[in-house]
């Protein structure tokens, strides 16, 4: 065990009644009046030798003793103050669900008639054109695609100059026409026209980020993988505060959020922020006053 970094705790462990509740601080509860006569034998007045004293010692354990028997000394998980009732506020200014990725987020962009195969492949590409881009451009593109017909095999058969002509204006569809095409085939290749089921597969396909996997992850094959942050989402956390310290990149804000957030709430958190920050909590210029956190937001004083 290295001993750098070891906090030591010394529990002491008599024999008397409740020996047995290791780590107690509370005093074992005194025998009751029949119960101690039962116990109470006659005097003498022989001098007992008193017994020994157990020293029992409890070592914080690093990571690699983990599921060895070591007992752990756990602190207490920190969580942003009032973000329950924050988020309690987000639904309720949510609750309408009229923002545009309601009506034209990823969950509405695939074809509902095609095989689930086929579903998924849409699921996947709607995510790769969304980078950067509006969920009304994304729709147009999706619309325009799936009119000629939106599968693997589709794709791959057409050149290059058709394929950046139906997705244009998305943001940087030149090198979303080249990501397209190269996923496809490997897609073709690799998983019989399939979408990859595990998220380490995903992000390495290429044009494909962690914020896209995790969504594909919940839209396509139904599992919560992790919390999907975009822009949104990475600005509302850091104006509410939500991290420990701020963060720089929606990358770092997934995983600060991902250490205190409880994890029913990953799969609601995308969706409700991204709508929120769509329509009241604006990149410039945010609507604080007609927003129910604007008295819990610590950003809404500095804005």
């Amino acid at each position: 065990m290295n001993a750098v970094g070891v906090r030591m705790v010394t529990r002491s462990r008599s024999r008397g009644p409740g020996a047995g509740q290791q780590g107690s601080r509370e005093k074992p509860a005194p025998l009751r009046r029949e119960e101690a006569a039962a116990g109470r034998k006659s005097y003498s007045p022989v001098k007992r030798q008193r017994k020994a004293q157990r020293l029992n010692v409890a070592y914080e354990a690093s990571e690699g003793e983990k599921g060895e028997g070591v007992e752990h000394l756990q602190s207490p998980a920190w969580e942003p103050q009032d973000w329950r009732q924050q988020l309690e506020n987000i639904r309720t200014m949510r609750s309408g669900k009229d923002a545009p990725v309601d009506q034209l987020g990823v969950e509405h962009c695939y074809d509902l008639s095609a095989p689930p195969k086929v579903r998924r492949y849409q699921v996947l590409l709607s995510l790769m054109l969304s980078s950067q881009t509006k969920d009304q451009v994304t729709a147009g593109a999706m619309q325009r695609l799936r009119a000629r017909g939106l599968t693997v095999d589709s794709i791959l058969q057409m050149d290059d100059s058709t394929l950046g002509t139906l997705i244009y204006p998305v943001g940087f569809w030149r090198n979303k026409v080249k990501y397209i095409k190269q996923t496809s085939a490997i897609l073709q290749q690799r998983y019989d026209g399939d979408i990859p089921a595990s998220l380490a597969e995903l992000v390495a396909l290429p044009g494909v980020g962690p914020k896209m996997a995790h969504l594909a992850m919940a839209v396509a094959w139904g599992t919560v993988s992790g919390i999907a942050v975009d822009t949104h989402v990475h600005r509302i956390v850091n104006r509410l505060r939500w991290t420990r310290k701020a963060t720089k990149s929606p990358e770092e804000t997934r995983r600060a959020l991902e250490e205190w957030l409880p994890r029913e709430l990953w799969s609601e958190i995308n969706g409700l922020l991204v709508g929120f920050g769509q329509q009241t909590c604006l990149p410039l210029h945010p609507r604080c006053q007609a927003c129910l956190n604007r008295a819990l937001c610590p950003a809404a004083h500095g804005l």
